[in-house]
């Protein structure tokens, strides 16, 4: 079976389990990127009835927003169901209230901004082994609950369907990612000829499209930066306020400015780490992690 129509069968059979336990669509994520994309077409060839989803970050690049803006018209047109979900608290907000920088240690902007936004549903995402070594464990159908999806590839394929079952009948979230076994040149093959329209960063020189900024693509931040520099300014402004609500709780930093944190977050000695945070000589608990 080729990787199209496998990933077909696999929305099919997500759709079955969603509109029979949870009386509702499957619901398609959309980030505006080459995976989205390749997934959304993909939902279109299937048949099945289903809603689309976007998590509005605050810190997605204009041309990516502008991109998911006109997707979502052109799937209303068609009769789809097509959301867009802000967030309580934009990132400029968040970073002040957190006390420190997003790193790849403290992402807690994804807790805030992607995740718990589809409880009691059946979501499918564009998870794919081959985007990480952390990934490779995943599941093509999983609980969104991290601790029971890992529980659940311990298990044999008997007991796996009981868990899926189980869960579904509860109407807890469940995942299924349709393009999971999908390489890298699958991907672009299949977004290059079969999904029309292209997200206008891919023509700017990105292989990545998201958060600005984001500590898990370090070697495109500074071309970020460059190509889009009142991010960077909002970065700092929001650093700058992040230090004074430290110092308004009696703390001192390593910073004096947002401009030196900005410098410390951006510098890739620290990007492979980002492991401590250090006030008063302290750790703060939850987001550090001692180096060896």
């Amino acid at each position: 079976m080729d990787l199209e129509k496998k990933a077909i069968e696999r929305i099919r059979m997500a759709s079955e389990l969603s509109l029979y336990h949870y009386k509702q669509p499957l619901i398609c994520t959309y980030s505006g990127g080459k995976d989205s994309d390749v997934m959304l077409e993909l939902f279109k060839r299937s048949g099945v009835p289903f809603e689309v989803l976007n998590s509005h970050t605050t810190v997605d690049a204009p041309p990516t927003v502008y991109h998911i803006r006109k997707r979502f018209r052109q799937l209303e047109e068609q009769g789809i169901k097509a959301t867009i979900k802000y967030p309580p608290l934009t990132m400029w907000q968040l970073i002040p209230k957190k006390l420190l920088p997003p790193t790849r240690v403290a992402r807690y902007c994804c807790a805030v901004f992607k995740e718990g936004n589809t409880p009691n549903r059946f979501v499918a995402t564009g998870v794919r082994w081959a985007e990480s070594k952390k990934r490779q464990g995943r599941q093509e159908i999983e609980p969104s609950n991290y601790k029971l999806a890992k529980k659940m590839r311990t298990l044999d394929e008997n007991a796996q369907e009981r868990l899926i079952v189980e869960r579904c009948e509860m109407r807890a979230s469940m995942i299924v990612n349709p393009i999971i076994d999908w390489k890298d040149r699958d991907i672009w093959e299949f977004y290059n000829t079969e999904c029309g329209e292209r997200n206008p960063l891919y023509d700017m020189g990105y292989y990545r499209v998201g958060c600005i900024g984001c500590p898990m693509a370090s070697k495109s931040r500074e071309k970020e930066f460059a190509d889009f520099p009142t991010y960077r300014r909002a970065y700092i402004r929001a650093f700058d306020k992040m230090l004074d609500a430290i110092r308004a709780k009696g703390k001192t930093t390593i910073w004096k400015t947002g401009e030196d944190v900005f410098r410390w977050w951006m510098e890739s000695k620290n990007i492979d780490g980002q492991y401590s945070m250090i006030l008063d000589g302290e750790e703060i608990i939850g987001y550090a992690e001692k180096r060896g």
